[in-house]
């Protein structure tokens, strides 16, 4: 597996989503798309879930697939732990954005076979979801005060993994 850059070459830059793939080929800007690394969008099920807790972005940035898989999966993991199973968790943003590099070469006549920056497009390497300020990321609803706490402590956990500030509201549902 190729190493992928370090999320600020991306996260936080100004960005022209270039996604355009045409039936024929010839028309396309991107040539292969790189396989979704998010597995499940909804998790969970229950009943009577009166309280919401959304995870919102608090500043514009792009968000990789594999940073919100990694959430999706130590949230679940830990409200499947804490509430077995009643509880409903989503992945609201889907990736549509492809990111790519142009890959430079390091070496010994690497100057000799590389074109530098002519024909910089870049091939592609990932995708990411490009969020606006005010944006859900996350969903979590659960049925009482006690698993919202947990919630809430499951998400203050996350941050660290997330490229933008993260804000969590809580709501009393009307269930």
């Amino acid at each position: 597996m190729a190493k992928l850059r370090k999320a600020s070459a991306y996260s936080k830059k100004k960005v022209v989503p270039y996604t355009r793939i045409s039936k024929r080929r010839h028309k396309s800007f991107i040539k292969t798309v790189p396989p979704q690394k998010i597995v499940k969008f909804l998790m969970g099920k229950g009943k009577n879930l009166s309280y919401v807790l959304r995870v919102i972005s608090d500043e514009k940035c792009q968000i990789r697939d594999n940073a919100l898989e990694s959430c999706r999966q130590f949230i679940n993991k830990r409200l499947e732990r804490g509430l077995a199973g009643n509880y409903i968790f989503r992945v609201i943003p889907f990736p549509h954005h492809i990111q790519r590099e142009n890959k430079m070469l390091t070496g010994a006549g690497s100057d000799r076979m590389q074109t530098g920056m002519q024909l910089s497009y870049g091939k592609s390497v990932g995708k990411a979801a490009i969020l606006k300020k005010g944006a859900s990321i996350f969903v979590i609803e659960v049925a009482n005060p006690k698993g919202i706490q947990l919630a809430r402590q499951t998400v203050k956990k996350i941050k660290s993994k997330l490229p933008c500030k993260i804000k969590i509201l809580e709501e009393k549902g009307s269930k």
